[in-house]
This record gives structure tokens, C-alpha cells and sequence, in this order.
């Protein structure tokens, strides 16, 4: 495995934690070529001592987010890799724009590449659908936020993207901030009583309320909510609560949030807008391998 530590460094910038991706990425490997690490083409075609360099480019505009995280697939295979970068995550890229250069064993290299591609494109969607929400509402005071709507396995990986496309990360999870839903309103009662549950609960944990009225939405500050979700509202709808509630809580607009109405939301004044689909729907930003001419 290469020691090079230019793709921890860069994870570690990035906010993920490079043990966590080297282990994530040992499944994924483990996933394409079992865990005998078998490419049987390429061992069929090519000697144990055979090198190429092959390069990775876009295949179309985009931004590009995960580079660090390929680096660390092909650091996994056997024998020294060499990867160079030609450009980094968060860059715009044009069709054609070549994003980096590897050379090592032929075999090595062939084996990894779906699987760092598989990566690379799926991150660097996530990346470009962020940024197309984050440049529209450049010229509000409002935030794209991502969702819990993950894939199973990448969450930290594609919340990552999100950032590197411009939005911010909600909760990571069930466990690191209370939300009090429909379900947890009608079992306990009111939004009240949910609220006071969890705050006796847990008096150290923040605490968002998720409310589809401007009634609601006035309870849950009564109780000491700080922080609303305003769940399928019209923009009009959203401007009265915007109007009424003032700084009393942060407010984030969630609910069929798409490129189209963003602007229409944002003009209400509220805080942020999440969009499940940066992590659920985004499609990939094509990018391909080649060997170098």
C-alpha cells in the first residue's frame, strides 16, 4: 500500500476521518473483487509486473468532491501507487478537464478504477446539485441544508459533498439532535408535552421542532423551541411565519424544496431550505479512466 499521505491530509481537511474512509473503502473493494481482491481480466492479460499510467478525467461540468477519497482506494491496492492531482475537490470542472494522474501495476490499477469512480461520480453529483441550489440563493441570507435521506453506508461520505458543494449537514443522525415529528406530537399529546419530554430527557441536546402551521409553530416557541422545520408550507405560508415568529427561532423551510421554487422560499426571510434529494436524487458527474496517451 503507497504511504503517501496526501489523501489523509486532504480527508482531514475535508472533515472525514481517514481511518474511517480506508476501512470503508477496504468493503467497497471487498464488494468488486471479493475478498480475494480477483480482477481474473486483468490477471489473464496483464503480468504481476506490468505498470500503466491512466488518468481520470471529467465527462462533463461539474464539481468535484471525493478525489481524496479515490486516492485512497487506489492506496489500497498492492504495490506503490503514484497519484498526482490535478485538481481538487470543490473545483469547477469542464467536459474533457483531466482530474488526476495515476501510475502503478496495470493490474492494481484496473482493479480499483470502478470502484473509485463509482465513488468519485456519485460525490461529485452530490457536489455539483449542491452548488446549483448554493449559487441561486447567493443573494439571500439562506442556507442549503442536506437530510438524513442518505445511502445506507455513505452518509458521512455524501454529506461531505454537500459541503464541498456549498450546502451545510443537518444532524448526522438519530442520535446527535432531537427532532420532534408527527409521530412523536400525536403520541405524546401536543407539541408541548413532546417538547417538555425531551428537554427533561435530555437537557443538553438541541432540540428541533417540525411544525406545518403558524399555530404550531407559536406553541413550539412557547415551549422554548429555538429551531423550527416549517414542513410543506407555501411560500406565502412561510412569510407569515417568517413575519410572526422574527428571532425568536431559526427557521428552515423543508418539504418539495426544488431548483425551481428555491428562490420563492428564500425571499420569505427564512433562514434555511434542506433538499433530501442532494443525497437521495442527484445524478453522478461522469467521470472516466484512461490510459494516458
Amino acid at each position: 500500500m503507497s504511504e503517501d499521505l496526501n489523501a489523509e491530509a486532504r480527508l482531514v481537511a475535508g472533515g472525514l476521518d481517514p481511518q474511517d474512509v480506508y476501512v470503508a473503502v477496504e468493503e467497497y473493494l471487498d464488494e468488486d473483487l471479493s475478498p480475494a481482491r480477483r480482477d481474473v481480466t486483468s490477471e489473464s492479460i496483464f503480468g504481476p509486473d506490468h505498470t500503466s499510467t491512466v488518468v481520470m478525467s471529467a465527462r462533463a461540468d461539474g464539481v468535484l468532491a471525493g478525489l481524496p477519497v479515490a486516492h485512497t482506494v487506489f492506496n489500497a491496492m498492492p504495490g506503490e501507487i503514484e497519484f498526482t492531482y490535478l485538481a481538487g475537490d470543490s473545483a469547477r470542472v469542464r467536459d474533457g478537464k483531466a482530474l488526476a494522474r495515476i501510475t502503478g501495476h496495470t493490474r492494481a490499477l484496473l482493479a480499483a478504477e470502478r470502484t473509485a469512480l463509482n465513488l468519485l461520480s456519485r460525490l461529485s453529483g452530490i457536489a455539483t446539485h449542491t452548488r446549483r441550489f448554493a449559487d441561486l440563493l447567493a443573494d439571500w441570507n439562506t442556507t442549503v441544508l442536506d437530510t438524513r435521506k442518505t445511502t445506507p453506508g455513505l452518509r458521512a461520505l455524501e454529506k461531505y459533498a454537500v459541503r464541498v458543494g456549498g450546502g451545510e449537514n443537518k444532524r448526522f443522525g438519530l442520535f446527535d439532535v432531537a427532532m420532534i415529528k408527527d409521530n412523536h406530537k400525536e403520541a405524546a399529546g401536543s407539541i408541548t408535552a413532546a417538547f417538555r419530554a425531551v428537554r427533561s430527557s435530555e437537557p443538553d441536546i438541541d432540540i428541533q421542532v417540525e411544525v406545518e402551521t403558524l399555530e404550531e409553530a407559536l406553541e413550539a416557541v412557547a415551549a422554548g423551541a429555538v429551531f423550527l422545520l416549517c414542513d410543506n408550507m407555501s411560500p406565502k405560508e412561510l412569510a407569515e411565519v417568517v413575519e410572526t415568529v422574527g428571532d425568536r427561532a431559526e427557521l428552515e423551510a423543508t418539504g418539495n424544496i426544488t431548483l425551481d421554487n428555491a428562490v420563492d422560499y428564500a425571499a420569505t426571510g427564512v433562514h434555511y431550505v434542506s433538499v433530501g434529494a442532494l443525497t437521495h436524487s442527484s445524478p453522478i458527474l461522469d467521470i472516466g479512466l484512461d490510459f494516458e496517451e
